[in-house]
């Protein structure tokens, strides 16, 4: 199955409403990039008129976790994932939308093969990086997902 925006954005009605009710949403797949937005607003804003760091957390996460899927699904392979670790940066008030990037698609699918190849897990650490309209990054967050293949 072709992942497409369309596709895991109703997955994530489905089987990640707190995602989708704040504002998460994929606009972009290619096999190397995912694009996610979320925009500022009552849901998903804290004290201080920007949005709350979970909510972005919820949007960093995303691009990497549809990489890694769409990586698995690729491979054939029944390989097994979670997110082991997580750090985050923020270096602006996040206001209005924001789009987390992750550039990473080619680095998971080799995590994958050497899994095959070699039957342990891997570890790769896969970073998300938050810009609103200007460009300006706002936060930056680095998942550590294992990845192993299961025999």
């Amino acid at each position: 199955m072709k992942m497409t925006p369309r596709k895991v954005n109703l997955f994530n009605f489905l089987k990640l409403p707190l995602a989708y009710l704040g504002g998460v949403r994929v606009r972009t797949i290619t096999d190397t990039e995912v694009v996610v937005s979320i925009k500022h607003r009552w849901m998903n804003q804290n004290p201080f008129n920007s949005m709350f760091w979970a909510a972005q957390g919820m949007a960093a996460e995303m691009p990497t976790g549809v990489l890694v899927m769409q990586a698995i699904a690729q491979s054939k392979r029944n390989v097994s994932m979670l997110v082991t670790h997580q750090e985050a940066q923020f270096f602006k008030k996040a206001t209005g939308r924001i789009l987390f990037t992750c550039k990473s698609g080619n680095e998971i699918r080799e995590a994958i093969q050497e899994s095959i190849k070699t039957g342990e897990g891997q570890v790769i650490v896969l970073t998300s990086e938050g810009k609103n309209k200007d460009g300006v990054v706002v936060s930056k967050f680095q998942f550590h997902w294992s990845l192993r293949v299961k025999n």
